[in-house]
């Protein structure tokens, strides 16, 4: 879907179609029960809601307990209750289709009052997030405004690159909406992951410009999500130590992000394939992206370990001094290169 250069899809178009190919294949037997125990060989790749004994079975195998965090998400919000005359429609820089995001710009005054409006609401409390360690990219919303009160205009309401095309100048600060669904009928308030309460969620954000008598088709909330510690329980291709055919991928691993997750599976797709045949695990260079994150996964410092989204910072640099201009291109180029390389030997 249209997402500027963020990958955007229709999460319910894209898990039907995925369902579809898994059951109607051939070589796959779909069984829809609990497992409490680790195959061998096989892969693991549970997710963040791993059930509460698969994930005792791992910590026990592994000896070590699986780390958790809790993941914030943002509210989602129906196009037919939305103000379009108060939002303009734009990409942060006219980038992917140029307007691809809907924008809901602040004065410094309206910023102010909307500012105050959410540190004052009243969030979820429970025992259980007295000490919430978040992934730091998705602290919700209020957690952020905490941190001072220009810190959204720094994060997701930054307004830089979104120039009001009504005064041809940067508003103060702005809310992005971000398409939930291929046809725009439900749009997902970017950044603005939270744990406030519904009544309070209601209240302070329609507070927004447009979203005055939006109705609500997701709420924000907070959920458990379990990875492992990988750089200090998994192998070279994120392998239990003590057995080289039973393999783990996915968020489970403490990557971040669809791709990320996708790659992680594929890969250890391939090497279970490579192990059954007799041959050892490959993993691609840490030149290319999936490489990198397999080096991070491998090489984080285990005490201070949380999860990654893939990143140009998690690339081997390049040799000798490069333009900034063209950094990332050649990072690309390389990458493209030594990835099909490594796969047409590997396959």
């Amino acid at each position: 879907m249209p997402g500027g250069t963020a990958l955007a899809v229709d999460r319910e178009l894209f898990s039907e179609q995925v369902e579809r190919k898994v059951t109607g294949h051939s070589n796959i037997s779909v069984v829809r029960e609990e497992m409490a125990e680790l195959p061998s060989p096989g892969v693991v790749a549970t997710g963040p809601l791993t059930s509460d004994r698969l994930a005792s079975a791992i910590a026990a195998r592994l000896g070590s307990s699986a780390l958790a965090f809790y993941d914030a998400i943002a509210p989602v919000v129906s196009d037919d209750s939305l103000d379009h005359d108060r939002l303009y429609a734009l990409s942060r820089y006219g980038k992917g289709g140029g307007d691809d995001y809907l924008n809901a710009p602040f004065d410094g005054a309206g910023y102010e009052v909307f500012l105050d409006a959410m540190l004052e609401a009243d969030q979820h409390q429970a025992h259980e997030f007295d000490q919430v360690p978040y992934f730091e990219g998705c602290l919700p919303v209020e957690e952020m405004a905490r941190r001072g009160r220009e810190t959204l205009r720094f994060g997701p309401m930054k307004p830089v690159g979104l120039p009001d095309p009504r005064t041809g100048r940067e508003p103060h600060a702005v809310v992005q909406l971000r398409r939930e669904d291929r046809a725009g009928q439900m749009w997902n308030l970017v950044g603005f992951q939270t744990r406030l309460r519904i009544p309070e969620q209601q209240r302070v954000f329609r507070m927004i410009p447009g979203l005055e008598a939006a109705e609500f088709l997701r709420y924000g909330s907070i959920h458990r999500n379990a990875y492992v510690n990988s750089p200090a329980t998994l192998g070279h291709a994120l392998t239990a130590r003590d057995d080289g055919g039973l393999f783990f991928a996915g968020q489970l691993t403490g990557v971040e992000g669809y791709t990320e997750s996708l790659g992680t599976g594929l890969l250890a797709g391939i090497n279970l394939a490579r192990r059954l045949r007799g041959k050892a695990p490959e993993v691609p260079p840490p030149t290319t992206m999936l490489g990198a994150l397999y080096r991070y996964l491998r090489e984080a410092d285990p005490a201070h370990f949380q999860p990654m989204n893939a990143n140009f910072g998690l690339l081997e640099p390049l040799a000798g001094k490069v333009k900034k201009d063209r950094k990332k291109e050649l990072l690309v180029e390389r990458a493209q290169a030594d990835f099909a390389a490594w796969l047409k030997a590997v396959l």
